[in-house]
């Protein structure tokens, strides 16, 4: 199973709009950071998680042209905003789009977008998408997928667990019950915004404190911001645990 990270950065990107800060200004390609969404590539599926605002541009760059279905962790603009754009995957692989989330999301999904579901012509082209409520457990092929219930503040949304690797991007908390899912995964992709404490956000070492209670082989930091250099987080971090960028392929 391969997993490409197509961005890595916090809701404004990286660097952020009109910010003269170190990181912002840096040279190193590595501190330069889209928003966040990953592709899985394994034998017998392609699946892309969220839709961000630069999907066209993270899918181009890792030149990715299939994706089976996409799952969506929730309805924030930074995950959802690039939803257009699937029917250029419509296009090109010549079949509707399964789109996976749960209720709620589904539901922001149709309000954000009412074009596509409308019954109305637009006049122009839309995403061909059947979306459908997550469950549970499901399968995609060779995939075998749990949706796992975390907290982003107080909204409950939900993270992935795909074979032995879980995407936990946009968490503050974990319950209990969903430590429980995530039992005996190798892998994980986790929410590290900043050194500081956040109220929607796991912070470094909180993100480094959850790695150490899974027990991990190899954990990755994702969604970061802009007050976090790439290498000197890299270089505060232990060898077990890597700042994830763009365009970071691993194979599991």
């Amino acid at each position: 199973m391969q997993i490409t990270f197509l961005g890595t950065g916090t809701s404004h990107g990286v660097p952020v709009i009109a910010c003269d800060c170190e990181v912002c200004q840096s040279n190193n390609p590595k501190n330069k950071r889209m928003r966040t969404s990953i592709h899985v590539k394994s034998k017998e599926y392609n699946l892309l998680i969220d839709t961000p605002p630069e999907m066209r541009l993270e899918l181009i760059n890792n030149n990715i042209k299939n994706v089976d279905s996409v799952l969506m962790t929730h309805a924030h603009a930074d995950h959802i905003m690039g939803f257009d754009d699937i029917r250029a995957l419509n296009w090109f692989q010549g079949k509707e789009m399964p789109v996976y989330a749960d209720r709620k999301t589904l539901k922001h999904i149709k309000r954000i977008f009412p074009y596509i579901f409308s019954k109305e012509t637009p006049g122009g082209g839309i995403p061909q998408v059947i979306l459908k409520e997550v469950e549970k457990n499901f399968t995609f092929k060779d995939l075998n997928i749990t949706a796992v219930p975390i907290y982003h503040g107080d909204n409950q949304i939900l993270a992935y667990r795909i074979n032995n690797f879980a995407y936990l991007t946009d968490c503050s908390k974990i319950p209990e019950k969903s430590l429980k899912l995530l039992e005996g995964i190798e892998y994980a992709a986790v929410d590290a915004l900043r050194f500081e404490e956040h109220p929607t956000h796991m912070s470094v070492d909180q993100a480094v404190g959850l790695i150490d209670k899974l027990d991990l082989k190899h954990g990755y930091l994702t969604h970061i911001s802009h007050r976090l250099d790439h290498q000197k987080l890299n270089d505060y971090l232990p060898e077990y645990i890597s700042t994830a960028y763009d365009g970071l392929k691993i194979n599991i």
